[in-house]
């Protein structure tokens, strides 16, 4: 079975991108080329149970089993010894990515609480999308009662767009809760008013 984002990203979503970017051949227009997303282990590092309920939820998460990255060098500071356990990575592709983006977006991220949107700058000039959430437990694969620890995810989209602009038309297609960043422009405003009073 086709999943629902896919379809609707050929049958709608590729025309609204061709007909706002101005674009005329239909491989031009950008698409979603896979989604990355990572856990980090931390403290949990060491303790083998844990790393095994890690990656139980996050392949519930993702329907998809993980890799468990590594550290490369010894750093004190972060007290991590090289070839230790880092923390949990899956790539996702085709199906397995259009089924994660329709159940994050239209189901996981509202249940965040005072959610008000994933910001602009979030959003790189190689068209790439990466944002935090930290909590697992929102997704609704993930027995509350059942988890040893919360854990934070990384989530990056990367896109075949050339643009910061044309990615976000992209996401906001697949109906990304994309938001400007009101709050810099609102502390400069003060600033200023501030300024001509003093």
């Amino acid at each position: 079975m086709i999943p629902r984002l896919k379809e609707k990203y050929k049958n709608e979503i590729i025309k609204n991108l061709m007909s706002k970017l101005n674009y005329k051949n239909i491989y031009a227009v950008p698409k979603i080329e896979k989604v990355v997303i990572n856990m980090g282990l931390g403290a949990d590092a060491s303790d083998q149970k844990k790393i095994k309920s890690s990656i139980q939820d996050i392949s519930a998460i993702t329907g998809q089993h993980p890799i468990v990255t590594k550290f490369k060098k010894s750093i004190s500071n972060f007290k991590s010894r090289k070839g230790a356990s880092a923390g949990l990575k899956v790539t996702l592709r085709n199906n397995r990515m259009y089924e994660f983006i329709d159940r994050m977006v239209n189901i996981a991220l509202p249940r965040i609480k005072d959610f008000k949107g994933l910001k602009e700058s979030s959003c790189d000039k190689f068209g790439n999308f990466s944002f935090g959430i930290k909590e697992h437990i929102i997704f609704p694969e993930i027995n509350f009662d059942k988890v040893d620890s919360i854990k934070g995810l990384d989530v990056t989209i990367v896109t075949t767009s050339k643009s910061k602009e044309d990615t976000i038309l992209l996401l906001k297609e697949f109906n990304f809760p994309i938001i400007k960043n009101f709050e810099k422009k609102v502390k400069k405003v003060e600033i200023v008013e501030k300024g001509k009073n003093g």
